[in-house]
């Protein structure tokens, strides 16, 4: 069989579930393409940061300010949980998750970057808060290299968005009570990470934590995985007040991809180590097989979550207990949208099921 072209090793990177099977097994077991696939992605990053643009938009500031809006909002009865912007869209928590849920590496092979992840759904994990706050971060299991960093700025309107994230970005209808006046819109570039297992890294986080971690299986140590999401955008209401009063988002979903041992080693391992809750790593054990589910974290105290649709696309209602936040997310092929604000379940509903194309 011919070697795929430059062009196809490219889209493997980019764009995988473009890439013909084919192609991908062809990749998987031809050292020569393993070796090209691997220049391929150092001249990409090395793209990257040569385009990069330093931003000083703060996100999880946004986020707190959106978290704290609710507290002021008429229908607040009680005080909003201060947890969820960290719970819901926390890059640490969702990393940790990602990592726990990888799978389908089957076709991974030493020495190249290969696609094992890919989001084709999403799955709420619920869990009380204390076990959540307890999850490890990724960098206690091993080394976190930001290749792509996240940049998130301004941009004119719908049309810069649409041109900066690669997105169609959808025209809102009737705007819930409350959210007035024009929208700001951001956009965002592809954010990436590479995680390096540590072994030794590893049993010191469990050492830290009075427990002993079994012997790793072999060739986990070192082995490396890229996580990649975006690009995207957001269209953001504020009302006559400086927070957002309401959200539409739109990106790239996540995905991954492996070099060493096939993840669905990393994956049955980190799942069976004891510093992980055991009702968490039940629920990513129940789904993560197939490689294609996204947990979402949430805090049993404060958050509920309910299946649903959006033109008839399956999604997810997320609501306070007390309705005063709601998302709704829901994917389309590789992209995700979102709608959230401090609202009800079914204003969020209706703008996300009231968006249409300009």
């Amino acid at each position: 069989m011919r070697h795929p072209t430059d062009g196809t090793l490219r889209r493997l990177l980019d764009e995988p579930a473009g890439v013909a099977e084919a192609d991908r097994a062809h990749v998987a077991g031809c050292e020569k393409c393993r070796v090209a696939l691997a220049e391929a992605t150092r001249d990409a990053d090395a793209a990257a940061d040569s385009l990069r643009v330093d931003a000083a938009t703060d996100v999880d500031a946004a986020w707190e300010r959106l978290s704290r809006a609710a507290e002021h909002h008429p229908r607040a009865t009680t005080r909003a949980p201060r947890r969820w912007r960290t719970l819901l869209r926390s890059p640490a928590v969702a990393a940790v998750g990602v990592a726990a849920d990888l799978g389908g590496a089957g076709a991974a092979a030493a020495g190249d970057w290969l696609q094992v992840f890919r989001t084709e759904r999403i799955a709420p994990v619920t869990a009380p808060e204390a076990d959540l706050v307890q999850l490890p971060e990724l960098d206690q299991f091993g080394d976190v290299v930001v290749t792509e960093a996240v940049d998130i700025r301004p941009v004119a309107d719908a049309t810069a968005a649409a041109k900066a994230s690669g997105l169609t970005v959808p025209k809102v209808g009737a705007l819930p009570r409350g959210v007035t006046g024009e929208p700001t819109y951001h956009a965002g570039a592809r954010a990436s990470a590479v995680f390096t297992y540590r072994a030794a890294k590893a049993e010191e986080t469990a050492r830290a934590r009075g427990r002993t971690l079994p012997p790793p299986p072999p060739g986990l140590d070192g082995s490396q995985f890229r996580f990649t999401a975006g690009p995207g955008f957001a269209v953001m209401w504020a009302a006559e007040r400086p927070f957002p009063a309401l959200v539409v988002a739109r990106a790239v979903a996540p995905s991954a991809y492996s070099t060493g041992v096939p993840f669905a080693t990393a994956r049955d391992y980190l799942l069976s180590l004891p510093i992980l809750p055991a009702n968490v790593a039940a629920q990513l054990r129940s789904f993560s097989s197939d490689g294609t589910t996204l947990p979402l974290f949430m805090s049993v105290e404060h958050m509920t979550s309910t299946a649903t649709d959006v033109g008839g696309v399956p999604a997810t209602l997320l609501t306070s207990k007390d309705e005063t936040l709601a998302a709704v997310v829901w994917l389309e092929g590789n992209v995700a949208t979102a709608v959230a604000g401090p609202l009800r379940g079914d204003e969020v509903l209706a703008v996300a099921r009231g968006l249409g194309p300009r």
